[in-house]
């Protein structure tokens, strides 16, 4: 939620962000108007009351006429001040609604565009010429049936669609992938979080997810929604709270299945493991000071940085364009990996600032120096996900379907240095 005082006093900023994102600035006008109507009907409703307060000591001085009449007229205030307090409800109801309906503020160093208009940061290491070694590389799907380690066809048996089954070392390079994960992210300050998936509506739409996006699970009754990250509910746990920020950052790494419908993604992806329902992921999670956001951002592309060299992949870093930013993304840096048998760089990782919007929707705040309260940014990013086995299964396979595994991972396959195919 963008802070009502900078609506007022700085609309074109709001407008501006509006247009980068490629959505509409005359929004802001009618927040501004809702906003203006609420105002007064808050100063017309808190007027009445006062007179009505005003009127309660007077009628117990008065005496006859007088006090009829100051009687009289009491009753017919307590019915105004409860049709202006309906009124100043309603415009309240209405501002809350557009003012949360509104995107996040946008940075001045994020590229202007849309979903093509992102700019590569660096590219880190080089792809592998598979043409130079002889050989054409396999997909994952591929490496997956001779390992007998994803199966798709029984997951789609099981689930329908996009669901799939992780077998023998699909497995356990998954688990020892998001263990490692685990393991940096407490090296350097994180507490480590098995987080709920099922969350309440205020929680998905403090996040920002609610509304903005059409691929959420919702369970009706009770109504709750299944996370697409453990970042919703790692931002409501400090939900209505003051979260102690003297020692820097709090920094959570939370481990959890996610669930995304993948709604108006028919027709990419439906091949393997990339696009699906369900995956598992550990993410980090940061609330620090807005002064400090910025340099917390680039922490967590640090560390993302190095899980990926651990998995000894080629990547880039991209800074992703204001039209292809979530709603609650103030900036947003994605780690691509290189995936062979598509020829392309394909998104493992991305890392958020979001600024004090999510804060604000979810009235979290933190004492600043002077003791005064001020809500906190936060901040996400991923450390490893289900989604990086395509890309080391495809990066460091052999001729013969064998599979190198990273040294990183080794300990976590029972120390085995190539995972050899299922024979028979």
């Amino acid at each position: 939620m963008i802070d009502a005082k900078t609506l007022r006093e700085n609309p074109d900023v709001v407008r501006a962000a509006l247009t980068k994102r490629g959505d509409s600035p005359a929004k802001v006008d009618e927040i501004l108007v809702a906003d203006s109507e609420r105002r007064s009907s808050i100063a017309a409703f808190e007027a009445l009351r006062a007179e009505q307060k005003g009127l309660g000591k007077q009628v117990a001085q008065a005496k006859g006429d007088e006090r009829t009449a100051l009687l009289e007229r009491t009753k017919a205030l307590a019915a105004e001040v409860k049709a202006h307090e309906a009124t100043a409800n309603e415009a309240e109801k209405r501002f809350d609604v557009l003012s949360r309906a509104l995107p996040n503020l946008v940075s001045d160093q994020a590229p202007v565009g849309g979903e093509d208009d992102f700019v590569v940061l660096e590219e880190i290491g080089k792809p592998r010429d598979f043409a130079a070694e002889g050989f054409e590389p396999r997909d994952h799907l591929e490496l997956g049936e001779l390992l007998g380690a994803i199966d798709m066809e029984r997951g789609a048996k099981v689930s329908g669609a996009r669901f799939y089954f992780l077998k023998g070392v699909a497995a356990q390079l998954q688990l020892g992938m998001l263990q490692l994960a685990i393991n940096q992210a407490v090296e350097y300050g994180f507490t480590p979080m098995i987080t709920p998936t099922l969350v309440k509506p205020e929680v998905m739409d403090g996040t920002g997810y609610l509304n903005a996006h059409d691929d959420v699970y919702r369970l009706e009754e009770p109504e709750l929604y299944l996370v697409g990250t453990s970042e919703v509910a790692l931002a409501g746990f400090h939900m209505d709270e003051i979260v102690d920020l003297s020692n820097g950052p709090v920094r959570y790494a939370g481990w959890s299945s996610c669930y995304r419908r993948e709604a108006g993604s028919y027709g990419k992806d439906t091949r393997g493991i990339i696009r699906v329902h369900q995956f598992d992921k550990v993410e980090m999670f940061s609330y620090c000071s807005l002064e400090d956001a910025e340099a917390e951002h680039q922490r967590l592309l640090g560390w993302e940085k190095e899980m990926l060299d651990k998995m000894e992949l080629a990547y880039r870093v991209i800074d992703t364009a204001t039209g292809d930013l979530g709603a609650s993304a103030y900036r947003k840096f994605d780690c691509e990996a290189w995936v062979p048998t598509q020829g392309a760089y394909r998104e493992l990782t991305s890392t958020s600032n979001t600024t004090d919007y999510q804060a604000r929707r979810l009235n979290i705040r933190h004492r600043d120096a002077d003791g005064k309260t001020r809500h906190v940014a936060t901040l996400n990013g991923t450390l490893a996900t289900t989604r990086w086995i395509v890309a080391i299964l495809e990066t460091h396979q052999l001729p013969d379907g064998s599979v190198r595994v990273p040294v990183a991972l080794r300990p976590y396959v029972g120390g085995r240095e190539v995972l050899e195919p299922v024979r028979g």
